[in-house]
C-alpha cells in the first residue's frame, strides 16, 4: 500500500487514552482490554483502531488477531479501508487479502496476520471457533449476538492477549451493558465513554447540526451517548401545523404503500412526489373491529383500485407478511408488487428523519394517519426496543413507504445519517 501524508486534528484527552492505554507508564498498561462507548461521530473507532493494530505490532511477531464488526462488508468500510492509508503513511506495510478476509501487516520488524469477521446472527460464533488469537477488536458489538462476541473472546489464549471493544449505546438491558460495561471493573477493563465533544475535529457548527438531527431516544443514544430506554411518543417531531398541509394540484409520480390486516386494521397510503416532496394524498383505513365485518382479499383489493383511481402509479408496497394479498395483487397483474423492508427500529428512524427534514407531507383527509401520530408509543415495560402493537397501522405503511421510496434518497442528504453499521 503506498503511503500518503496523514493529517490530523490535535486528539483529545480520552482519544488520547485509547491510543496509548497499553504502553507501559500509561498507568493503564494492566488492564485486559478496553471499552469505548458513546455518540456517534466521536472518533472511538478510527483511535481504537489504530491502536490496536499498533499495540499488536509491537508486541507480537507471526501471530493472529481478529477484527470483527456486524459483516465484513462494514469491516472493511468502518476499519480496514479509514486505517490501512493512515497506517501507511507512518511506515508501516499492509497487503490486503480480499479473497482470504486477511490484512497481512508488518512494521517494528515484526508481521502479523488480521482476520476479518462478520458476526451477522448467532450462526457466526462458527465462523471464528478454532483459531488462537493474541488480541480481537470487535467493531460496534453492541450489533452483535452474545455468543459470536463470546467465541472470539474465548479465541484470546495467547500470552499477553487482550480485548477490544467499541460500540454506540443500545438499551439498558442489553447483554453487552449488563455484562460488560456494568463489570467492567470485574473484567479488568479500562471504559471510556466519549461524546461528540470528545472529537477535536468536529466543528461546534457540525456538532449543533448532529444535535438537531434526533429527538427522544435516538437522541440520547446518538449524540448523548447513553443507554437508555426507548419511552414515550414513537414521533415527536410530527406536528400537524407543520406536516398537514394542502396538497399540490400535479405530482410526478405516484405510489402506495399498505399494512394489511384482517381481525386488526387495513391502512393503506396513496402518494404523489412534488418537487422533491412526497405527499400522502389518501388512504383507506378500513377496521373490522370498529364495523363488525370483515373484508376479503378480493374486496380489499377493490378499496385499492378505487384509492387509486386510474393513476398510473410505481408500485404498490405491501408489509412482507401479507402473502394470500401480495399474491391476490400479483394474479390480478395490474401493479407491481414490492414487499416491504420490515426492520422496525431501522424504519421509524427513516420516518423520523423524513419527518424531520420536510420529505414527507400529509393531506387533511388522512384523518387516521394523524391520529395514530398522536397515539404510537414505545413499549416502556418491555426489556427491548419495541413498541405498543396499537394504533401502528398506518404508521407501519409509513415506514414501508419511506424505507422503500425515500431512503435511498435522503442518504446523500446531511438529514440522513446511518448511525447502525450494516
Amino acid at each position: 500500500m503506498t503511503a500518503k501524508t496523514t493529517e490530523f486534528a490535535p486528539f483529545s484527552p480520552k482519544q488520547l487514552k485509547a491510543l496509548t492505554w497499553w504502553l507501559p507508564g500509561s498507568g493503564t498498561e494492566h488492564f485486559d482490554g478496553i471499552i469505548c462507548d458513546g455518540a456517534v461521530r466521536s472518533g472511538k473507532t478510527l483511535c481504537l483502531s489504530v491502536s490496536f493494530i499498533t499495540w499488536a505490532m509491537s508486541r507480537f511477531d507471526s501471530a493472529q488477531f481478529a477484527v470483527c464488526g456486524k459483516t465484513i462488508a462494514s469491516v472493511r468500510r468502518n476499519i480496514t479501508a479509514p486505517v490501512l492509508p493512515i497506517l501507511a503513511s507512518l511506515g508501516f506495510v499492509c497487503e490486503e487479502k480480499l479473497s482470504r478476509n486477511q490484512v497481512e501487516i508488518s512494521a517494528f520488524g515484526h508481521r502479523n496476520t488480521f482476520h476479518l469477521f462478520g458476526g451477522r446472527d448467532e450462526s457466526s460464533a462458527s465462523l471464528i471457533q478454532g483459531i488462537t488469537l493474541s488480541g480481537v477488536l470487535l467493531d460496534e458489538v453492541a450489533l452483535m449476538p452474545r455468543s459470536f462476541a463470546s467465541q472470539a473472546v474465548a479465541r484470546c489464549s495467547a500470552e499477553g492477549a487482550k480485548l477490544w471493544f467499541s460500540c454506540n449505546p443500545d438499551h439498558p438491558m442489553h447483554w453487552f451493558y449488563q455484562d460488560w460495561i456494568q463489570k467492567a471493573q470485574e473484567k479488568n477493563c479500562l471504559y471510556i465513554h466519549f461524546t461528540m465533544r470528545d472529537n477535536p475535529s468536529l466543528s461546534p457548527s457540525t456538532i449543533a447540526r448532529y444535535e438537531r438531527l434526533y429527538t427522544g431516544v435516538f437522541r440520547e443514544r446518538f449524540i448523548l451517548g447513553r443507554w437508555v430506554a426507548a419511552r414515550g411518543c414513537v414521533y415527536p417531531m410530527f406536528s400537524a401545523e407543520r406536516h398537514v398541509v394542502p396538497l399540490p394540484e400535479e405530482f410526478e409520480k405516484y405510489c402506495v404503500s399498505c399494512d394489511y390486516g384482517t381481525v386488526n386494521p387495513s391502512s393503506f397510503g396513496l402518494w404523489g412526489l412534488s418537487e422533491g416532496i412526497w405527499y400522502r394524498i389518501a388512504e383507506y383505513y378500513y377496521d373490522s373491529r370498529r364495523t363488525g365485518i370483515r373484508r376479503t382479499d378480493g374486496e380489499h383489493y377493490e378499496a385499492l383500485k378505487e384509492l387509486i383511481g386510474g393513476r398510473d402509479i410505481e408500485c404498490v408496497i405491501v408489509d412482507p407478511s401479507a402473502a394470500s394479498f401480495i399474491e391476490h395483487i400479483i394474479r390480478r397483474g395490474e401493479y407491481r408488487v414490492v414487499r416491504a423492508k420490515n426492520d422496525v427500529l431501522d424504519g421509524i428512524r427513516r420516518v423520523q428523519d423524513a419527518l424531520r427534514c420536510g420529505r414527507i407531507l400529509f393531506g387533511a383527509q388522512c384523518k387516521d394517519t394523524v391520529r395514530e401520530f398522536g397515539l404510537y408509543r414505545w413499549n416502556e415495560k418491555s426489556a427491548e426496543d419495541s413498541v405498543v402493537k396499537e394504533n401502528d397501522h398506518a404508521m407501519d405503511d409509513i415506514r414501508y413507504f419511506v424505507s422503500e421510496m425515500i431512503c435511498s434518497d435522503l442518504s446523500g442528504g446531511f438529514c440522513a445519517l446511518s448511525v447502525e453499521r450494516k
